[in-house]
């Protein structure tokens, strides 16, 4: 599942996912909308990625969410910020990486296999 407010992230995200051989079940707009995905459809999502800012609930409180509703929920956070409180905080609560946009593909494909291995 992604989780992103901004169009072009999402479909650049989605097109390299492809290309990687995975498959998009859900793109959400905003937190929210990925946090009652999740509620409904959990078990059919193997990873999220999920934006920190974003509308109506940011990234970090679906966070919270997610791993509410399963703690084995395996979420790589995104961001176009780099600073290290969100980093940590994020990693705190419980994502299991961290990516900051733009990324680099080297950069994306490494942090997917390693969740997805985890």
């Amino acid at each position: 599942m992604i989780a992103d407010d901004a169009k072009f992230m999402a479909t650049i995200t989605e097109r390299l996912l492809k290309k990687m051989g995975h498959e998009i079940v859900f793109k959400a707009h905003n937190g929210e909308e990925a946090v009652q995905y999740f509620e409904q459809h959990g078990n059919t999502v193997d990873l999220i990625l999920l934006d920190v800012v974003m509308p109506k609930m940011d990234g970090l409180q679906a966070l919270r969410h997610i791993l509410a509703i399963d703690p084995r929920a395996k979420v790589i956070m995104v961001t176009a910020i780099s600073n290290t409180s969100i980093v940590t905080g994020a990693m705190r609560v419980g994502a299991r990486e961290f990516v900051t946009k733009p990324f680099r593909l080297s950069e994306f494909v490494r942090a997917i296999n390693k969740v997805i291995e985890l």
